[in-house]
């Protein structure tokens, strides 16, 4: 456990109320058709964070700071960092009412109090958590919870293997339809969070200080390859289950039924140990992305990014404030979970494309830099999601 660093914590991220739901639903509604989505999206999470992690090592700074110090004229420098500050704030906004939702309709299912108010409990919870700065204790025991539910799904898995000739005949896609493209862009932004590019190449600065350069990449490498490889697992896990479950069956997708994948093991325990890890996972993520908000502007403005600054907190809280008026005033809260990660799913190429730009920087990262092999598969990856977040900004506005 020791060799475990900030990539750990960019699985506890990403393995919140959107992983679980927007799994779930690709899986009840598409059997296995969009594994390859979530394949992909394990990659993509694993080359960027990779990124992300060295840029943090060998730079000292984050990818705000980073873009700052590497455009010099301020017209152009102010635009990209304007358009930073709105893709980071939209997207953690966007992933924070979902996780406060996500946690809402969890606590509903355990103790019976309407969603409203449970959203506005979870977000004082977070308020309280980042206004202390002494989160980390709380963070781990949700990890842990998290966890405890992650290994449900997978032994769920192994005790009741899903048909493996269907899952491989079912791998390679023949089409697209307009339903399944929202899904799979939701599968991609549930998955590689954005934000966690920028809390990564910060916790990272943290993790290894002081740690001979090329030992901290080795070390890095093995940590986000890992955790993220382990987070990959169990979003699998969550999806085979629900497609094992309910595809093809005429059930009604909602927090009772998803619940009732784990009968074959918990039984009528099943309900109370769902709502518990998705509870868990909730308040993990909403602390995580107001924090990764925070870093990114602070980052940007030159602020002091100490947790217990004014100016940090003040950005964390904003967060905080939108994602808690959205989850309150959300109709349909496994829509609005399921919209979050395609949000976060179109932001995702303006963000890569940034990172890409600043690893190949010669004098920013020196011997460091991008090799042909992460710039093709960084190029790839840019191509494929630009690809996914035409396709759906075509159908939104109505273009052939």
């Amino acid at each position: 456990m020791k060799r475990f660093g900030p990539g750990i914590i960019v699985t506890a991220a990403f393995i919140g109320p959107g992983t679980v739901t927007t799994a779930s639903l690709a899986g009840a509604d598409f059997g296995f058709a969009l594994t390859w989505a979530l394949i992909f999206s394990i990659i993509t999470t694993m080359v960027l964070q990779s990124m992300a992690a060295r840029l943090g090592i060998v730079t000292n700074s984050g990818l705000a700071q980073a873009l700052k110090s590497s455009i010099d004229h301020p017209i152009f420098r102010w635009a990209v960092l304007i358009l930073v500050i709105v893709a980071i704030g939209v997207g953690s906004a966007a992933y924070q009412a979902g996780n406060l939702l996500g946690a809402a309709l969890a606590g509903n299912l355990l103790t019976g109090i309407s969603i409203p108010i449970l959203s506005s409990v979870m977000g004082l919870f977070a308020f309280t958590l980042l206004y202390s700065g002494r989160y980390q204790l709380i963070e781990t025991c949700l990890v842990v919870l998290v966890a405890m539910m992650s290994a449900v799904f997978i032994a769920c898995v192994l005790l009741s293997p899903p048909d493996w000739q269907l899952v491989f005949s079912q791998f390679i896609p023949t089409s697209l339809s307009e339903s399944a493209s929202l899904t799979v862009i939701a599968l991609i932004g549930t998955t590689v969070v954005p934000y966690n590019i920028f809390l990564h190449a910060r916790t990272v600065q943290e993790k290894w200080q002081g740690v001979p350069t090329k030992q901290a990449l080795e070390e890095a490498l093995w940590d986000t390859r890992l955790s993220i490889g382990m987070g990959g697992i169990v979003t699998l896990a969550i999806l085979s289950t629900a497609a094992t479950a309910f595809f093809q069956h005429d059930i009604e997708i909602n927090i009772v039924s998803l619940s009732q994948q784990l009968e074959p093991i918990l039984g009528s325990w099943s309900t109370f140990f769902f709502a518990t890890g998705l509870l868990a996972a909730g308040l993990t993520s909403a602390i995580t992305a107001p924090l990764a908000a925070a870093y990114a502007v602070c980052e940007t403005f030159a602020w002091d990014s100490n947790l217990k600054s004014t100016k940090f907190r003040m950005v964390w809280f904003t967060v905080l404030i939108v994602g808690i008026v959205f989850a309150v005033t959300q109709s349909k809260p496994l829509n609005a979970i399921i919209l979050a990660q395609a949000a976060n799913g179109l932001i995702l190429p303006l963000i890569a494309i940034a990172l890409l730009w600043v690893m190949n920087k010669s004098d920013l990262m020196g011997e460091y830099k991008n090799s042909l092999t992460n710039n093709v598969a960084g190029v790839v990856i840019l191509l494929v999601t630009i690809m996914l977040s035409g396709y759906k900004l075509s159908a939104v506005f109505g273009i052939s």
